[in-house]
């Protein structure tokens, strides 16, 4: 049976995954990096240390039985397709994905850690056909708040064009300081979702935009404000998420406005936030992976790695 093996080493999380393509299957398994209690992430240098421990382990236990053929590797080499988009931690994927492919005389396919998180986002919501075609898709997570053109393309699979973005803090950057602020551990998303359902409070939020374009460091303020003021924690977060979802929401509203009749497919741990997942889908005809594929993963670089390896292979 044909698999192929995908590998990402984000600034967070460890990841492997592999790809079935004969029945569409895939495994995965991942391993945060550890972050020190009341830190909001982690330098560079330390993360690279951390993927070097990790990586081994998070292959083995992915492997485990294995007994199958890998035709080719994929692995996430850069955070974005843009000129000198870089970032050292993803070295540590790189250079362990071109060591297996020389042992295994297998080839070796390189993506964005964003195009991995599109592709993720369409296998988990079985649309993958959407990538012979144009669509909005947004990348809402801890280093990226983005929304971009996707294009159909040969060589790279993913063709981006950011059409918008964050002018400043990213949304997983915000929920994770409001959520430090507040006590939680990092990362903080799933400990400020659980909060924010117990709010019983009225909640009013608007979007700061210009253009598409958003600003969401005053969202911080307004938080802390709040903090400051002896609002309860759930109310806290329940505020600091709806701000986030209104955000979003105005962003895809305007951008809606000028590509009108796209399909638009949602990634990124953000989104894996069942309050904001919940409340679009019920405004907006989209797609939505699974939590455990929309936060970071290899899955869509290892679905990418198929794609290619299949375009590469055509008689």
């Amino acid at each position: 049976m044909p698999y192929f093996l995908g590998i990402d080493t984000s600034n967070y999380t460890t990841s492997a995954s592999l790809y079935n393509s004969d029945y569409g299957t895939m495994l995965f398994r991942k391993k945060l990096l550890p972050v020190k209690s009341g830190e909001c992430g982690l330098r560079q240098s330390d993360a690279v240390f951390h993927h070097v421990r990790q990586l081994p382990q998070v292959i083995r236990e992915l492997l485990e039985g294995f007994n199958g053929g890998i035709e080719a590797i994929g692995v996430s080499s850069r955070p974005r397709d843009i000129e000198g988009s870089y970032m050292p931690c993803f070295t540590v994927g790189t250079s362990s994905a071109e060591i297996l492919a020389d042992v295994l005389k297998v080839p070796l396919y390189k993506f964005s850690h964003q195009s991995n998180h599109i592709a993720a986002a369409l296998y988990s919501a079985d649309k993958t056909e959407l990538l012979k075609e144009q669509f909005l898709a947004f990348h809402i997570s801890g280093g990226t708040t983005e929304a971009v053109l996707v294009s159909p393309d040969v060589e790279t699979i993913i063709n981006t064009e950011i059409v918008a973005r964050t002018l400043d803090l990213n949304a997983g950057q915000l929920i994770d300081r409001i959520g430090v602020m507040l006590g939680l551990s990092f990362p903080c998303g799933k400990g400020l979702e659980e909060l924010a359902l117990r709010n019983t409070e009225n909640l009013n939020a608007k979007a700061t935009l210009k253009g598409a374009d958003c600003c969401l460091s005053g969202i911080e303020n307004i938080c802390r404000n709040a903090y400051s003021a002896g609002k309860s924690k759930e109310f806290i977060s329940a505020l600091c998420l709806k701000y986030v979802e209104k955000t979003i929401e105005e962003m895809c509203f305007k951008l809606l406005e000028k590509y009108r009749g796209l399909p638009v497919v949602f990634s990124g741990g953000v989104m894996s936030n069942s309050i904001i997942k919940n409340n679009f889908e019920k405004k907006l005809d989209a797609y939505f992976a699974k939590p455990e594929l929309s936060a970071d993963n290899a899955s869509g670089t290892a679905f990418l790695c198929h794609c290619k390896h299949k375009n590469n292979n055509r008689i």
